[in-house]
């Protein structure tokens, strides 16, 4: 017979962040952390494995990092429910995992007080933004605020950000198991979008709307 509670599985590089994590929900009697993952490539085999009820996902790991494993895991099953644990604490990276199939979004910042409550939202299928975050949203729609970035495809918008970082064309190439010549394509398209001409550029561009992590 199965034990009782929200099965969660947790995915950050970060083995003390886990542990605190781990510690956090061990508070809570309907919550139990049931696997972790240190990397994307282990979230995405993992999940697969254990079927968690809410997978709470880091976006910046090694490899293939927090946005192509939440990619990769809603293309194999649409109904995984994940929620997006982060130290940014940006609109647009929210617009980004919930367009991608994410049904949270919370800041590590805010996490001692709303990470509980986050997991339940999630594991009841409701969608779940941290309130500083969800005004930022409503105000930039109502303001009809166009940022260039939101043009970005979601491959244009990880080349964007992993070139930001300061990751070559060939290794971007073979985290998201694309060839050099397709995320070139996504290179001269991305600049054309946000008017920049080299990666120099692209970097300052993501540190002008804090999508680098601090």
């Amino acid at each position: 017979m199965a034990e009782p509670g929200i099965k969660v599985m947790l995915a950050d590089d970060h083995a003390v962040v886990r542990m605190g994590f781990r510690l956090l929900l061990e508070t809570s009697s309907d919550i139990r952390v049931v696997a972790e993952a240190e990397n994307g490539e282990e979230a995405v085999r993992r999940v697969q494995e254990i079927h968690p009820d809410v997978l709470v996902l880091d976006l910046s790991m090694p490899g293939i990092g927090g946005l192509e494993a939440l990619s990769r895991i809603i293309a194999r099953d649409p109904a995984v429910k994940i929620l997006v644990l982060t130290a940014h604490e940006d609109a647009m990276h929210a617009r980004r995992v919930l367009k991608a199939g994410a049904l949270g979004y919370l800041s590590k910042r805010s996490a001692a007080e709303a990470l509980i409550h986050a997991i339940r939202q999630v594991y009841a299928g409701k969608t779940f933004l941290e309130p500083s975050i969800a005004q930022e949203m409503a105000m930039q729609q109502l303001s009809g605020e166009r940022n260039p970035v939101d043009m970005l495809s979601e491959k244009e918008f990880k080349v964007f950000l992993a070139l930001a970082r300061g990751q070559s064309v060939a290794d971007i190439a073979q985290v998201m198991s694309l060839s050099p010549r397709t995320i070139g394509t996504h290179l001269y398209n991305i600049k054309q979008k946000l008017g920049a001409s080299n990666s120099a550029e692209l970097a300052i561009i993501a540190m002008r709307h804090q999508l680098l992590e601090p």
